[in-house]
């Protein structure tokens, strides 16, 4: 169970890292010696987990891929009766998101019962900086974190609307912070507004939105969804840990 233990950790660790590190980083990180790491890393690689790098560094495995693929289709699966709640008390589409690298990828949505709403297909992946989502994961984040991820992406221009400089990304973080949610104002979309919020103290980097036209989604719905949001979002949040210790 030890091993196991420390697979897993060194795992976490090198996705943390951008998913590369060398062994002696992962000995700096995790504190153990280097002949376990090597044991450990040596079975991941084997198995596909992990694989060696020409440089000799570490990267995560391609047979990690399918894992978090039936793990996202599992957490859509948990998360529809809590969106369809949403959506049943608002009216407009709520969808859940993850941050994946440098992405946002949707992994369930519910649709709104109005003849004009908003349609996500359940996995695409957008760049965080112009979503609700996006920046709602991101505001959890370390500053210097968030900004090295929409640095690399470029941040560019969905519409007029969208956010494409890092400090003025930063001090949008910093309200997002402060209000408790994020709203998505014409940014990935023109006519579409968003609120969004993660859920926090779940298993992995995960939030919340409802998203409709602006003519709908009204600034007097956006302060009214917020804490319809944090309560599923709490909510979902007991379900997955409460699923995860009963695992």
């Amino acid at each position: 169970m030890q091993s196991l233990d420390r697979a897993f950790a060194l795992l976490e660790i090198m996705a943390a890292a951008g998913g590369e590190l060398s062994l002696s980083q992962l000995a700096d990180s995790s504190g153990l010696p280097l002949p376990t790491i090597h044991r450990i890393i040596r079975t991941l690689v084997s198995n596909g987990y992990v694989r060696q790098l020409p440089s000799r560094r570490y990267a995560l495995g391609p047979r990690l891929i399918g894992l978090g693929e039936s793990a996202s289709r599992m957490l859509g699966t948990w998360a529809q009766p809590h969106l369809a709640q949403l959506v049943q008390q608002l009216g407009e589409t709520a969808n859940l998101a993850m941050l994946d690298g440098d992405n946002v990828v949707y992994v369930a949505q519910v649709p709104s019962p109005h003849a004009m709403r908003m349609f996500t297909e359940v996995g695409r992946r957008v760049l965080p900086h112009s979503t609700g989502v996006g920046k709602a994961l991101l505001a959890q984040l370390p500053e210097d974190k968030a900004l090295a991820i929409v640095r690399r992406t470029g941040m560019p221009a969905a519409t007029e609307r969208t956010i494409t400089e890092p400090d003025t990304f930063a001090a949008e973080l910093s309200t997002i912070r402060q209000r408790g949610y994020a709203v998505d104002d014409g940014e990935q979309e023109i006519g579409v507004r968003c609120v969004a919020l993660p859920v926090q103290g779940g298993p992995s980097m995960i939030a919340l939105s409802i998203s409709g036209p602006e003519a709908r989604v009204t600034w007097d719905l956006v302060q009214r969804s917020a804490p319809l949001l944090q309560q599923t979002a709490a909510q979902l949040a007991s379900e997955l840990r409460s699923s995860t210790s009963a695992d």
